[in-house]
């Protein structure tokens, strides 16, 4: 039989998992030729996450766990899942059931066909603000233009991915990851299915709009040559009122007469050229803060506890 492997990352989601497991075996039950197992990773979560994991594994012999000494991120929880992952073919995917598991069976037959991915688009967002759905089309179209990597819009986690093409992630080795845009980097036969979100299977988004706004900049420093980041928008902010101021202290110049010459030429161009030279700081600075990152050498994350490494 065929192996596979489940990447799940967890972070406070005790009411998910066994919902999770339960909606999820509903469908491998039905693949006969594909013997699967489940990694779920624990991003150091505060609540009873580690607890159902763990029983779920004493119960099932084909359910894995990893467990990091705190939060780390997402990205690192993906990074250790496939990185002990040991299948032919792996599956990453959400627990909150908002990537349905009924597209493994279609992920598979496309696998099948001689496609190295099966991802997941998304194509609507139930459920969610009809700003952040406006702003996530946006953060796609600005990213495909300055980035020489496509990004596909609507792109998820959510896919089904062959040994090569998973040995291949790994061999990236910055800590500072974007993995959809790593996905889309290492190349290899993509095949898109559409689908539309459902609603969590229980608890809330651990996403906030801060969290999803360092994300959509992490993946535009990683992978464009224009990082844009707030010290840079501070900038522009700052040129935009200088002109602004610039063109009021003109206009009341020529109406009411020069008060002190020189005084309002001097302080606009102070003004203008301050802001500009914050937008190159800030461009600079995040190639910088990008390079003192990655050169220190820090592991993305730590395990503290594995029913990988009790098995071994």
């Amino acid at each position: 039989m065929k192996t596979v492997d489940i990447v799940v990352p967890c972070y406070n989601e005790e009411e998910s998992i066994d919902i999770f497991y339960s909606e999820c075996n509903k469908i491998i039950r039905e693949i006969k030729e594909y013997s699967f197992n489940y990694i779920f990773v624990n991003d150091g979560s505060g609540d009873r996450t580690l607890e159902r994991i763990k029983l779920l594994c004493s119960e099932n012999v084909n359910v894995d766990y990893i467990s990091f000494s705190r939060n780390f991120g997402k990205e690192a929880a993906i990074l250790a899942g496939l990185k002990e992952s040991k299948a032919e073919y792996v599956i990453l995917m959400d627990v909150d059931l908002q990537h349905p598991p009924r597209l493994i069976l279609e992920m598979i037959s496309y696998i099948e066909k001689g496609y190295d991915s099966a991802a997941a688009r998304r194509v609507s967002r139930n459920g969610e603000k009809k700003y952040r759905e406006y702003f996530s089309k946006k953060f796609y179209k600005l990213i495909n233009k300055i980035s020489d990597v496509k990004i596909t819009e609507g792109a998820t986690d959510y896919r089904m991915m062959t040994r090569q093409m998973v040995n291949s992630v790994l061999e990236l080795e910055e800590s500072q990851r974007f993995t959809k845009g790593i996905f889309e980097w290492v190349g290899f036969d993509t095949k898109w299915i559409d689908y539309k979100s459902e609603e969590r299977a229980a608890g809330t988004t651990k996403w906030s709009y801060i969290g999803l706004l360092k994300y959509a900049l992490e993946g535009i420093v990683g992978f464009s040559t224009t990082p844009l980041k707030l010290s840079s928008f501070t900038g522009v902010i700052i040129s935009s009122f200088s002109f602004i101021y610039f063109l009021i202290t003109l206009i009341k110049t020529l109406i009411k007469g020069i008060d002190m010459p020189g005084y309002a030429s001097i302080v606009c161009f102070i003004t203008f050229l301050g802001g500009i030279q914050l937008i190159a700081l800030g461009v600079i600075g995040e190639y910088l803060s990008k390079t003192y990152l990655e050169v220190k050498k820090r592991p993305s994350y730590f395990v503290k506890d594995s029913s990988i490494n009790k098995k071994k």
